[in-house]
């Protein structure tokens, strides 16, 4: 598989667990992330509630696009992310499963494109595609000058 793009987000610790996230679009507002009770105060959503709202955001996104090419009309789409948090053999905390609910106005069900796009704006939806595959994650630890303390395998 061929490398087409390329991103880095920015991310700093403020305090106790809130992390400030800082994308790489100018106009993009910074999030404050935190971790739920009894780690931190649930100031911003965690890294779990962010996937799921990635997952609903690019289906989204992928059918609204599927169904008008150009401008999407407004208001004619809202979706519901579920994540289901399960323990594993460890007794680690894991995201068990996802279910995502797109909730579509009568406008667009009723699209002469809808019968076409309800079987194929999955496949275009770059994050759950992505998701079901399997993502292979880079994993390292260097020290503020840069050098590295660890790396996963």
């Amino acid at each position: 598989m061929s490398e087409q793009g390329r991103f880095t987000i920015h991310l700093e610790q403020q305090e106790g667990y809130q992390i400030n996230v800082r994308f790489d679009w100018k106009r993009a507002a910074d999030l404050l992330t935190d971790e739920p009770p009894p780690l931190g105060e649930a100031a911003g959503p965690n890294a779990s509630r962010l996937l799921a709202a990635a997952a609903a955001n690019c289906l989204s996104a992928s059918l609204l696009y599927c169904l008008s090419k150009e401008e999407p009309p407004d208001g004619t789409l809202r979706a519901e992310a579920t994540c289901t948090l399960v323990r594993n053999a460890q007794k680690r905390l894991r995201i068990g499963g996802l279910e995502v609910k797109l909730i579509v106005a009568d406008e667009l069900a009723g699209s002469k494109r809808f019968e076409r796009c309800k079987n194929l704006f999955e496949d275009f939806c770059v994050v759950s595609a992505s998701i079901r595959e399997g993502i292979p994650i880079a994993v390292s630890v260097v020290d503020e000058a840069g050098q590295l303390l660890h790396a996963s395998d």
